[in-house]
């Protein structure tokens, strides 16, 4: 037990644990202070062997950012990731099992080979109660995929319009205007909103300018068509990105957690009280939860389960153990609004640096939650000292994580 367990610097933090659920209250009027230290518990389960199953590797390959999806029965989940760093051939598996095991890679179609971006997979439902699972693939123009057999059978990637953007799309959240009605999310720093030329990523791209912003585009057909791109939130002195969302329990607000781009500040959030209409300006977030792409579920008890990258402006182990590690974040909804810390942080694999001397190479994690309060979060690292990235899941239950810190 002691191996997995830290207590940062030398702080002792006595918890209550308790069935905790966040209010889902809006955010102060005044921010909180700024915590740019971690002083609770750091868990570590990069050696628990028994969480940790194989999904996909290939000897010299690169296997990348993953995004994952479960269907209703609680055990089918499906994968896909690129075949290269950030772009490349989308690959797609799927469990059977509630990721113990999963399928050889799955025949996808002809044009998915030409994907330039990271793919994404959501499930989505239309006014009339049909399911589909849509893939989004990035850039310009962004193209979108379509299953109506869960996952059986696929379109082909086809433009959703005449517009583009970066790691499309972040979310698709159901909004409570109207059944079948989806708001998703993206970033662009100006050459792929609409166009031009780019042979790095082999994709139209136009000229890339000092300001990031982040837009929102609308389906009213349960995935099928979506609106033109509206700016959510743009600017200069940070470069914010690569939006995670969360709902209140309540349901009633929508916090967008986002990377921040420049290094320079810790990650930050944004509050919505009318299902995205109107947004609140960009707050700040603790160092526990500082990191790249931010994507967490809910456990029965209320808690939250958050994974990501994690690395911050120093880069440092100094403030905060797992620097560019694949770590984790278990908290509530109101450690989100009020600026706290949270429960523990948590590492999931720990992460060596690539073989071009890149540390914090991995975690673009998907993350499920089986009937039974497991955790199944899947995605890539540099999990073995000098080889290509590989695709792995961990599993775990909250419970499990309260007895490691007892």
């Amino acid at each position: 037990m002691e191996k997995n367990i830290l207590f940062y610097k030398g702080v002792t933090i006595i918890f209550i644990l308790a069935l905790i659920t966040g209010s889902g209250c809006g955010s102060s009027d005044t921010p909180p202070d700024i915590v740019n230290n971690v002083t609770i518990p750091a868990i570590d389960l990069d050696e628990d062997a028994h969480r940790q199953v194989l999904v996909d590797r290939e000897p010299d390959q690169y296997l990348g950012h993953v995004t994952t999806v479960m269907l209703e029965d609680g055990k089918t989940i499906y994968a896909v990731y690129p075949k290269g760093h950030g772009r490349g051939p989308i690959v797609m598996k799927r469990s059977d099992d509630g990721g113990l095991t999963w399928s050889d890679r799955l025949p996808t179609p002809e044009s998915w080979a030409t994907s330039r971006e990271v793919p994404t997979i959501h499930r989505v439902v239309d006014s009339e109660g049909k399911k589909r699972l849509i893939v989004w693939s990035g850039l310009y123009p962004a193209r979108l995929a379509v299953s109506e057999d869960d996952g059986k059978t696929w379109s082909e990637l086809e433009p959703a319009g005449d517009w583009g953007g970066i790691v499309v799309m972040g979310f698709v959240e159901p909004l409570k205007t109207g059944k079948g009605h989806y708001m998703a999310m993206f970033h662009d720093d100006g050459r792929f909103i609409s166009g031009g030329e780019d042979e790095f990523w082999g994709s139209p791209a136009g000229e890339r300018t000092d300001t990031m912003t982040l837009y929102k585009t609308l389906s009213y057909d349960g995935g099928l068509s979506w609106s033109y791109p509206e700016e959510v939130w743009s600017g200069t002195e940070v470069f914010l990105c690569e939006p995670g969302v969360i709902r209140s329990p309540d349901g009633g607000q929508i916090a967008v957690l986002l990377r921040e781009n420049k290094r320079e500040k810790n990650s930050f959030v944004i509050f919505s009280n009318d299902e995205g209409e109107t947004w609140s300006d960009p707050r700040e977030l603790p160092l526990a939860l500082t990191g790249d792409r931010h994507t967490g579920k809910y456990g029965p008890d209320g808690r939250l389960f958050i994974s990501f990258r994690t690395i911050s402006p120093e880069r440092s182990r100094e403030n905060r153990p797992f620097e560019t590690d694949w770590g984790g974040w278990v908290g509530t909804y109101d450690d989100i609004v009020n600026g706290t810390e949270g429960q523990y942080v948590l590492r999931l694999k720990e992460n060596f640096p690539s073989r071009s001397g890149w540390e914090y190479d991995t975690a673009y994690p998907g993350v499920e939650v089986l009937p039974d309060g497991t955790f199944v979060t899947t995605t890539y690292g540099h999990f073995e000292k000098g080889q290509a990235p590989y695709i792995m899941s961990v599993r775990f239950k909250a419970d499990e994580i309260d007895s490691m810190a007892d």
